[in-house]
């Protein structure tokens, strides 16, 4: 069972994860691409009520990934608040089990509570599970709204607040 723990982007815990996150992605980076430019997150931009940065906690083994989601620029046509899921990763070991798709779930609804109207995210081509992960979460893609080195491909998807019945 997956939990996801708050946690600030500069504690023993997270920056443990984001290493071991940035260290697979530059061993796995693309040599066509050039080299892998890992980007450390800023802690004002991943605290409420402007952002999350959770690190995932599992059964017995501690923390095995991490995510976050910070408020960036509205939407520059529809206005939309945008909220941008970042440095979503699970260790080797956690993966194939559905935890990254509850990570991403539970970015979401964190997003969503600090008022998202639309999420979106960067990613390489090279990741593919990653890229099946997000177009089965309902992103689609888009124009590029950032221009992230590292990225091939960019993401989107219209979100709104649960419906209380």
């Amino acid at each position: 069972m997956l939990r996801f723990r708050p946690a600030d982007v500069t504690s023993p815990d997270a920056h443990g994860m984001l290493d071991a996150y940035f260290a697979e992605r530059a061993a796995g980076f693309p040599v066509e691409q050039g080299v892998y430019r890992p980007t450390w997150p800023k802690a004002e931009q991943f605290t409420p009520p402007m952002g999350v940065f959770v690190v995932v906690e599992g059964d017995d083994a501690g923390p095995v990934g991490c995510g976050g989601v910070r408020r960036i620029d509205a939407h520059p046509e529809t206005h939309a608040v945008r909220f941008e899921v970042k440095h979503l990763w699970l260790a080797p070991a956690a993966r194939g089990q559905g935890g990254g798709r509850r990570l991403l779930d539970e970015l979401e609804r964190r997003a969503i509570g600090f008022g998202a109207q639309e999420l979106v995210l960067d990613t390489n081509a090279s990741l593919e599970a990653a890229g099946g992960l997000y177009q089965s979460a309902g992103y689609a893609p888009i124009e590029p709204y950032n221009d992230n080195p590292n990225a091939t491909n960019w993401y989107g998807k219209t979100v709104s607040p649960p419906q209380i019945v």
